[in-house]
């Protein structure tokens, strides 16, 4: 148990801390976070690692709070590794000491406290509010759900955007931007970057790798291995490892043992789900009406940011194919649910809000002679069986529209694309 005087010495240190962060870039998710922080519901902001949780705690307590009267625990500290839910009320009495009654709370990376629902309930029902970071989706979920049901609103905070990423880069954006040639050329050498670098904010401002691999050995050492107890690490890693390499493209539970030396389809099937709980990637299901269809069907996965396929698959040709498709359907998880489709022919993505399906997508690199009538048959049957009057084509430089029968496929740049649809609905 830590000492009173040590405690206090870390509460000090952690709120100078916070408090002397740069305030970054203002994110576009902190106007929903603003919105949502009136009810008097709990906050949860989730989300990967290093995704900017923190720094979002941080603009919230200059923009609502002034910087003061609140108080910051981050449980993040190894000087707190030790602490449990009972000693919450030492913690809450050495804050007071130290910074007089406050009623709102900051706390970092929440989950590292077994049972810390307890308290914020205990407090909730005391009329305090809490802003709360974690990132762990099925933690946060399962033990938020059981003491705070209908009291918790949650936020997923992810990596820049392309909107955020330029405006990092101080590329000043507007509606003639696109149309001036100049400004267009230098936009797609941005987009160009950001293809392969991704959005991680640590690392658009330093260009170190070291920060993306140190954030991917963090969750699969700390926030997988330590948590679950994996014993065969080796195994785990290279399972992961094939999947980042192999994004996009379909594989089922079972056919993964053909290539990974884990004999159980179970036993691959819950390491991917623990993958999957940090927010690094997302599973997608061939679209079905029948649940139990798209369980048994073949998968897809996805990576969080592209920053990271470069630097953790195995792939040693140059196919920026997959990284496109990769950066359409991070941007596509915000309209909805996603799936891919296939009968006769391949769409790679559609689209259902409120169980139904709104968009068909395909993406391809470059759309050529060779191609062009796998592209559009895929969409096109994906359009006909969902009743789409329009489609869309997504390409690293391509614009333009193809009329077939009474169908419009609208083929557009990617770049372009993501800026027409820079905000997620729930923002609206």
């Amino acid at each position: 148990m830590i000492s009173k005087d040590k405690l206090k010495q870390t509460l000090i240190e952690q709120r100078e801390a916070i408090l002397q962060k740069p305030l970054g870039i203002e994110r576009t998710i902190l106007k929903l976070i603003e919105k949502k922080s009136k009810l008097p519901h709990v906050v949860v902001l989730t989300g990967l690692r290093r995704s900017g949780k923190s720094t979002l705690l941080r603009q919230l307590m200059k923009k609502q709070y002034d910087d003061k009267d609140f108080y910051y625990v981050s449980f993040e500290d190894e000087r707190l590794f030790n602490f449990k839910a009972e000693d919450f009320n030492i913690i809450y009495e050495t804050l007071v000491e130290l910074f007089g009654e406050q009623k709102t709370f900051f706390i970092d990376e929440i989950q590292n406290i077994t049972n810390f629902e307890s308290f914020v309930r205990r407090f909730y029902d005391m009329e305090f509010k809490f802003f709360i970071t974690g990132s762990s989706a099925k933690l946060l979920s399962k033990e938020i759900g059981t003491k705070l049901t209908g009291r918790h609103v949650d936020v997923i905070v992810k990596p820049f955007s392309f909107e955020e990423f330029l405006v990092f880069k101080n590329f000043k954006l507007d509606k003639q931007t696109i149309f001036k040639t100049n400004t267009r050329v230098e936009l797609k050498k941005h987009f160009a970057n950001y293809l392969i670098s991704g959005g991680m904010p640590e690392y658009v401002q330093y260009e170190d790798s070291e920060i993306l691999t140190r954030v991917y050995e963090d969750i699969v050492i700390k926030d997988i291995v330590a948590r679950y107890r994996v014993d065969n690490v080796k195994e785990l890693k290279e399972l992961y490892q094939y999947l980042i390499t192999t994004v996009s493209q379909r594989f089922s539970y079972n056919s993964l043992r053909k290539f990974i030396r884990i004999n159980s389809a179970n036993t691959i099937k819950k390491y991917i789900d623990y993958l999957e709980e940090t927010y690094f990637i997302s599973q997608i299901n061939k679209f079905d009406y029948s649940l139990k269809k798209q369980i048994i069907n073949d998968k897809k996965i996805y990576v969080v940011d592209n920053g990271f396929i470069p630097r953790i698959s195995l792939k040693f040709t140059k196919d920026d194919g997959w990284l496109l498709e990769n950066a359409v359907f991070i941007e596509l998880k915000n309209y909805g649910d996603v799936f891919y489709y296939s009968e006769k022919f391949e769409c790679d993505f559609i689209v259902a809000e409120n169980k139904k399906v709104k968009e068909a997508v395909q993406v391809c690199w470059n759309l050529t002679q060779t191609n062009k009538e796998r592209e559009l048959n895929g969409l096109l049957e994906a359009m006909n069986q969902f009743k789409l009057k329009s489609g869309l084509i997504l390409t690293h430089d391509q614009e333009e529209e193809i009329d077939v029968d009474t169908k419009k496929i609208i083929v557009k740049p990617v770049w372009k694309w993501l800026l027409e649809s820079t905000k997620p609905k729930s923002i609206e």
